[in-house]
């Protein structure tokens, strides 16, 4: 059995598409408003890239994560300075190439207040069946963003 995502079979759209630039509070509105992105870290000096699912919580991008994870071990590693991280979400329509990406760039940390740690994990389920029993958090330094329109 086939498990791959099928794919529209509309044609897709052959016109030109303009970029443009989103401002910080525009991409920190659009990213919260998907729960999937993936997170760009440092693993043994290379880079590193893990689809997570997220909330946005007063500015900030929050994960559940596990115990033995590559990401956690980079943030235990790097102290109370965090580790830079990136994270981006999208939304782009295959079919019409039209959508939205967004980049945001900052220090990512543990979360070890009992009190966040209780409350993300009700608002945060993760979408794997594996023990995700840590909460980092994302200090965004740098958020960026662009938005692909039809050009004209």
């Amino acid at each position: 059995m086939n498990d791959a995502p099928t794919r529209s079979s509309a044609p897709a759209a052959t016109g030109p598409r303009r970029s443009v630039e989103l401002d910080a509070d525009e991409a920190l509105r659009l990213l919260a408003g998907v729960p999937l992105g993936r997170i760009v870290f440092t693993r043994q000096a290379l880079p590193a890239i893990r689809p997570v699912n997220h909330i946005v919580d007063d500015g900030q991008i929050v994960i559940r994560t596990h115990e033995s994870g590559a990401l956690v071990l980079s943030t235990r590693e790097a102290g109370s300075r965090g580790v830079v991280v990136a994270y981006e979400a999208d939304d782009i329509d295959m079919t019409t190439r039209l959508g939205w990406s967004t980049v945001v760039t900052g220090y990512c940390h543990p979360v070890t207040d009992p009190d966040d740690l209780a409350r993300y994990e009700r608002l945060l389920t993760p979408w794997s069946d594996q023990t995700m029993d840590q909460v980092v958090r994302i200090r965004p330094d740098l958020v960026t963003g662009i938005r692909l329109v039809e050009a004209g």
